[in-house]
């Protein structure tokens, strides 16, 4: 059982470390953890009371799933895109999983940021860390499961996937949860409600989730 999730079992919602002071403005914060911990919970929980947190949308190579809504979902581009993208500095982050890259838009957080607009960025452990170096101040936040077993659990639930890739995804997880120390602050997500009010303490936002 990986000791960081262990370690941060006992203080539930808390944050592990002490709570940095609140900005005199929003600031960006970024929401990271593991596959399947809960983060895109998170962020609806969060944008459904306070609609003024700017969630940035990622620009991705892969193509529309059913449903999905370019701007919405995600900003689907083609490689060429991706790659000037690139090439010009126009991504704060990016990452390539299962043969797609995904990325985030410089111009646009930096444009919201500069107008005092709270920045929400959920992203994977790679773009995390491009972003605590291109983005000092920057609030990175570490979402834990409650546990290794319902880490495993909620990765396991489908039954669609082959025993290789739930192999592949178990092991991600262990690497993402091995780095929980370089993050500002862990949230143990035993209640998605806490966790939100979490942030918002963090981030010097009223409380109304």
């Amino acid at each position: 059982m990986p000791e960081p999730v262990q370690a941060a079992e006992e203080t539930a919602a808390e944050p592990t470390g002490a709570a940095p002071p609140a900005p005199a403005s929003p600031r960006l914060l970024v929401l990271s953890g593991p596959s399947g911990v809960g983060k895109s919970t998170v962020v609806r929980q969060l944008r459904a009371h306070h609609r003024e947190i700017w969630l940035s949308v990622s620009v991705t190579t892969r193509f529309p799933r059913p449903g999905e809504v370019d701007g919405v979902h995600y900003q689907f581009v083609t490689d060429e895109q991706f790659d000037r993208l690139v090439a010009e500095d126009g991504l704060l982050e990016w990452a390539e999983f299962s043969g797609h890259r995904y990325g985030t838009p410089r111009a646009a957080v930096e444009q919201r940021l500069a107008a005092g607009v709270p920045v929400l960025l959920e992203i994977e452990l790679q773009g995390a860390r491009q972003v605590r170096r291109s983005v000092p101040d920057a609030l990175l936040v570490f979402l834990s499961p409650p546990s290794w077993d319902e880490l495993v659990r909620r990765l396991t639930r489908r039954g669609t996937e082959a025993p290789e890739v739930i192999d592949r995804r178990l092991a991600t997880a262990r690497e993402e949860l091995a780095a929980e120390a370089e993050f500002d602050v862990t949230l143990v997500n035993t209640n998605v409600q806490d966790v939100a009010r979490r942030l918002l303490t963090l981030w010097g936002i009223g409380d109304s989730a």
